[in-house]
């Protein structure tokens, strides 16, 4: 009932989005020493939404061409600085990157949580 809600459909996909990020850092954070390991990234959650059809998941398989999207970006290696032994991880990145992840998350789950407030009030209950 929810999914036909644009509102809904953000925060969960804010959601998910975060998901992704934090598991992604969590790998990177992992393989901080591995020589020669290349870190992931994904884009911000902003540029994943200008992405086209983002904002038009398919409800049917007949729509979209039959696109059925979960709106996630896939990861790529991270073009940054090389340690001298091939490593592009750096902890202090991951850091940040996982707290705004986790701030990301809060803020989707909040969202979800006020407008589903406001339609419970809206339907007397």
């Amino acid at each position: 009932m929810f999914q036909s809600l644009d509102v809904f459909r953000t925060a969960m996909a804010l959601a998910r989005h975060s998901g992704l990020q934090q598991a992604i850092s969590s790998q990177n954070v992992a393989n901080a020493d591995t020589p020669g390991y290349r870190g992931l990234e994904i884009p911000d959650f902003a540029e994943t939404l200008r992405q086209p059809l983002m904002g038009q998941l398919a409800t049917r398989a007949t729509h979209l061409n039959g696109a059925l999207q979960d709106g996630l970006p896939e990861p790529h290696t991270r073009r940054a600085t090389v340690d001298p032994n091939g490593n592009t991880v750096s902890l202090e990145t991951e850091m940040v990157t996982a707290v705004e992840a986790s701030r990301a998350h809060d803020k989707a789950l909040s969202i979800y949580r006020s407008n589903l407030t406001l339609l419970r009030a809206s339907l007397g209950r």
